[in-house]
C-alpha cells in the first residue's frame, strides 16, 4: 500500500517542509546578530549588578 502512494506522500512532506520554512522566516523578525548583541548586553548588565 505504501509503495502505491509513495510519490504523493513524498510531495506532501516536501510541501509541509516548505511551508514550515516560510512561516519560520516570516516569524523571525529580529536578526540573529541583533539578538546576540542584546544577549551580550543583558549578560554584561547582570554582571555589573553583582
Amino acid at each position: 500500500m505504501l509503495a502505491k502512494y509513495w510519490k504523493k506522500i513524498g510531495m506532501i512532506i516536501v510541501i509541509i517542509a516548505c511551508l514550515f520554512n516560510i512561516v519560520i522566516k516570516l516569524v523571525q523578525k529580529i536578526p540573529y546578530r541583533e539578538q546576540l548583541t542584546q544577549s551580550a548586553e543583558y549578560v554584561s548588565e547582570q554582571e555589573k549588578k553583582d
